[in-house]
């Protein structure tokens, strides 16, 4: 349609150019121009009315597929909307624990703190303990105390003695009374040869220490027996040699390898007859003590009981001739108040007979009264 267009205006000009030759050619042409205007406008308007229905077309499509994006959009943002308050409020929750969990984590290293200064302030407090522990005086008094502490939750006040003195004049530290006889037991806390045995760096330091921790065990227990194993004053054939320390008991009744089997330090004290025990092992004996005296309070009891049982026989069996002869008394008393009731009935009627015979006067004046009755 533009270039017919162009080429009648290119026809038109060349018309002009030419002239006029002839009128009734430049009337066809202008027919023929008029035509193909026409024809050009219609084409025009047909172009133009199918781009609009086009471009409307075009444009309700876009309309639509726009408001399905939207539409699509205002899901995608609702739900992501969703998900990002869910994850929002899941977040902050885990912050709150987050929080928590650090305010926990801060409130235990402050315990930590405290607990680790408590560790310090203890480890300050065993070195002091270990150094005055130096002091054998202080060894034996704080084995003493322990001993005398153990003995106090387990028996009874009566059934031991503390510091108990023999009639030799010696002292051992603890006596439990019993009813075979007494069982004499004494602390002993070889504790430096100990510690150096521990502290060697060399085998040749370590086997050193242990020979002179066993030869100091083995004074404490031949010092026990020659002491306080003393049956003339009542005492039993053996005795206990207490060592509040477990680690020091342990080493004490173990083998060494580097002795025989009969140069052990248990074998030893058996043959001297010295029983070592540590605070769990003495224990368990003084549990086995106790029972053995509450069965002896039992057996104590009971024979009280039998006793007070024979003396109340014996009251019952008087009771029972008291009550025989009573029973006798009273029989005789009930025999005797019959015999006297029925000699009480027999006068009392006999009182009544006497009662109704009339004197001789009133008999004479019932005589005269009956005679002038019949004139």
């Amino acid at each position: 349609m533009v270039v017919a267009v162009l080429v009648l205006i290119v026809l038109q000009r060349t018309f002009h150019r030419k002239g006029d030759d002839s009128t009734q050619t430049a009337l066809i042409f202008q027919q023929q121009v008029d035509s193909l205007r026409g024809e050009v406008n219609q084409n025009l308007k047909n172009t133009t009315d199918t781009f609009v229905m086009s471009l409307k077309n075009t444009t309700d499509l876009v309309l639509k597929s726009l408001q399905s994006t939207t539409e699509s959009m205002n899901q995608h943002l609702s739900s992501v909307t969703s998900q990002l308050q869910n994850n929002t409020g899941q977040m902050g929750s885990r912050l709150d624990n987050a929080a928590k969990v650090i305010q926990d984590v801060q409130n235990k290293l402050g315990e930590l703190g405290k607990a680790t200064q408590e560790i310090k302030e203890l480890g300050q407090s065993v070195s002091k303990l270990e150094e005055m522990l130096k002091a054998p005086k202080l060894r034996g008094g704080l084995g003493e105390l322990l001993l005398e502490d153990l003995l106090k939750q387990v028996l009874p006040a009566n059934a031991y003695d503390i510091q108990y003195t023999f009639r030799n004049g010696q002292t051992v530290d603890a006596i439990i009374n019993t009813a075979g006889g007494k069982v004499p037991v004494d602390s002993k806390f070889p504790l430096e040869n100990f510690r150096k045995m521990l502290d060697a760096k060399s085998d040749q330091e370590k086997k050193t220490a242990a020979r002179l921790f066993k030869s100091d065990v083995k004074k404490h227990i031949d010092t026990i027996a020659e002491k306080y194993i003393l049956p003339d004053e009542g005492t039993f054939d053996f005795a206990l040699m207490y060592i509040p320390a477990e680690n020091i008991y342990y080493e004490t009744i173990i083998r060494d390898e580097s002795f025989d089997e009969e140069d052990g330090l248990y074998s030893y004290a058996t043959k001297r007859r010295v029983v070592p025990v540590s605070p769990n092992s003495f224990y368990a004996h003084l549990r086995v003590i106790a029972l053995g005296l509450k069965g002896l309070q039992i057996e104590r009891s009971a024979k009280e009981i039998f006793q007070n049982l024979e003396l109340l026989s014996t009251e019952l069996r008087k009771f029972n001739d008291v009550f025989e002869t009573l029973g006798m008394q009273l029989n005789n008393a009930k025999n005797n108040y019959d015999k006297a009731d029925k000699q009480l009935a027999g006068l009392t009627e006999k009182f009544k007979t006497v009662q109704s015979i009339p004197d001789a006067k009133e008999q004479n004046q019932l005589d005269a009264f009956s005679k002038e009755s019949s004139q």
